[in-house]
C-alpha cells in the first residue's frame, strides 16, 4: 500500500505538470509553426481566415485553461471537518480515500474531506465534487477540442509544409512508425517527428477527454458519482435528469458553455450532506 500511495504521489506532482507543458507546446506551435505556414500572407484575402482560425484556438484554449483554474479554485473540500476520521468498514477504497458517511470521503492525496466526492483528478491535483465538476466537465470538452482542433491544423501542417497527403486513411496509421524509421535512417528532421508525434498526442488527448466527459455527463444525469458506482449504488437517486444537471450546470448553464464563470450558487457544507440522505 505504501508503494502505491508513493506512485500516487508522484503521478499528482507530475501529471500538472505534463498538462502545462503540452499546453505551451500546442501554444507554440499553433503560432509559431502552424498559422504562419498554413496562412503564409496574412495581408491578402487569408486575413480574414487567419484571424477566424486565431480566434477560434484562443476560445478554445481560453476555456479550458479557464475551466482548469475554476476547478482548482472551487475545491470540493468540507470547510467543517479538518480532522483525518477513521476508515469505514465498507470503504471500497482504502488506498487513496476513506468512504465516511453521506457521500463524503476523506482524500489521502488532498489530506481533506470532500463532499459528494467523485474522483481524484491527477491532472489538477484536487478531488472532484459537489462544487467543481461543473467546471471538471467543461474543462474536459474543451481539452478535448483544442486537441482535435490542434490535430487538423496539424495534419494541415504536413501537408502545406511536407507535401504529405492524407487521404489514404491508413497514411495517419502508419505515419508515426514509418517517420520514426526515417529519423533513425537521417532521412526526416527530429521537427518533423516530434509534430507527427504531437498528433497522437492531440488525438489520444481528445478522444480520452470526450469519452470521459460522456460519462461523467451520464453520472451527472443519473445523479451518482463515480465512488457511488464503484461501491454499487445504482437506484439511490430518484430525482429526475434535469433537476440533476440542473443542480450541477445552475440555471446560467448556457453561460457557463461560453465562458468560464461561476453559474451554480454555492451551498453550505450541512446543505450538501442533506442531499446525500
Amino acid at each position: 500500500m505504501f508503494t502505491r500511495m508513493l506512485k500516487l504521489r508522484l503521478l499528482n506532482a507530475v501529471a500538472p505538470a505534463y498538462f502545462f507543458m503540452a499546453t505551451a507546446v500546442t501554444f507554440i506551435l499553433h503560432f509559431g509553426f502552424f498559422i504562419p505556414t498554413i496562412f503564409p500572407n496574412p495581408d491578402t484575402s487569408l486575413r480574414s481566415s487567419t484571424m477566424l482560425h486565431t480566434a477560434v484556438f484562443l476560445f478554445l484554449m481560453f476555456n479550458a485553461l479557464g475551466n482548469y483554474i475554476m476547478t482548482i479554485k472551487y475545491p470540493a473540500e468540507s470547510a467543517n471537518e479538518t480532522a483525518v476520521p477513521v476508515c469505514s468498514p465498507h470503504c471500497s477504497d482504502k488506498v487513496d480515500a476513506h468512504y465516511l458517511l453521506n457521500g463524503r470521503h476523506f482524500c489521502k492525496l488532498c489530506k481533506k474531506v470532500i463532499l459528494k466526492r467523485d474522483h481524484h483528478c491527477f491532472f489538477t491535483g484536487n478531488c472532484i465534487g459537489n462544487k467543481n465538476m461543473r467546471y471538471f466537465i467543461m474543462f474536459c470538452i474543451y481539452t478535448s477540442c483544442t486537441c482535435l482542433y490542434s490535430l487538423v491544423l496539424g495534419v494541415a501542417f504536413l501537408t502545406v509544409e511536407y507535401s504529405i497527403s492524407f487521404e489514404n486513411p491508413l497514411t495517419f496509421l502508419t505515419l508515426l512508425p514509418l517517420s520514426a524509421g526515417y529519423f533513425f535512417m537521417g532521412t526526416i528532421s527530429g521537427l518533423q517527428l516530434f509534430l507527427v508525434l504531437m498528433l497522437y498526442v492531440w488525438l489520444g488527448i481528445g478522444l480520452v477527454c470526450a469519452g470521459f466527459c460522456c460519462q461523467q455527463v451520464l453520472l451527472v444525469a443519473r445523479g451518482q458519482t463515480w465512488c457511488q458506482l464503484q461501491r454499487g449504488q445504482l437506484q439511490d437517486n430518484h430525482s429526475p435528469w434535469r433537476a440533476n444537471l440542473k443542480d450541477v450546470f445552475g440555471t446560467r448553464w448556457i453561460l457557463g458553455l461560453i465562458l468560464p464563470v461561476q453559474t451554480v450558487e454555492m451551498c453550505s457544507d450541512d446543505t450538501e450532506v442533506l442531499k446525500q440522505d
